[in-house]
């Protein structure tokens, strides 16, 4: 039977990887704002939308994983000079190019599935079933909004 100061060590974790990918997520999120808000061009009507659903689903995404990591007994980073600090993604500012846009959700979606399938193994090993659950939900809707954009760009 594991003592309770490594099963302690062991969500600290795993609430450490839900902090960082919940700080790229915001970056991500801020990102589709932007997009939103500046495209211009002839892919204008269909981006706009498509942007609004991505910031949509990002933030039931944030949501998501703040409130996983308070259930595994964490605080949640919740400033933004934490998220500068702590993302490996980058803001993107003054984007309204369509295709750029795209181009670089599709960078930042590639960046959060890295960061998803660390975790997933680290869940794994740990055997945090709640935190394989929520991340193996995030995988296949990440993978799939990967595939949506690479096919936008061909």
């Amino acid at each position: 039977m594991e003592n309770t100061k490594t099963t302690a060590n062991k969500k600290e974790i795993i609430i450490q990887r839900l902090n960082l990918l919940l700080a790229d997520y915001q970056i991500y999120y801020q990102n589709l704002r932007g997009f939103h808000w500046n495209l211009e061009g002839r892919y204008f009507f269909q981006l706009h939308d498509k942007f609004e659903e991505l910031y949509g689903e990002a933030s039931e995404t944030i949501d998501d994983l703040a409130e996983r990591i308070r259930s595994l007994g964490g605080t949640p980073l919740h400033a933004f000079d934490d998220y500068f600090q702590k993302a490996q993604l980058n803001a993107a500012k003054n984007v309204s190019d369509g295709e750029q846009a795209v181009q670089i959700a599709l960078k930042n979606s590639q960046v959060l599935l890295f960061h998803l399938k660390e975790i997933l193994t680290v869940a794994n090993e740990q055997k945090e079933e709640g935190t394989l659950q929520l991340i193996g939900d995030l995988i296949v809707t990440t993978e799939k909004r990967i595939w949506m954009l690479k096919s936008f760009l061909v």
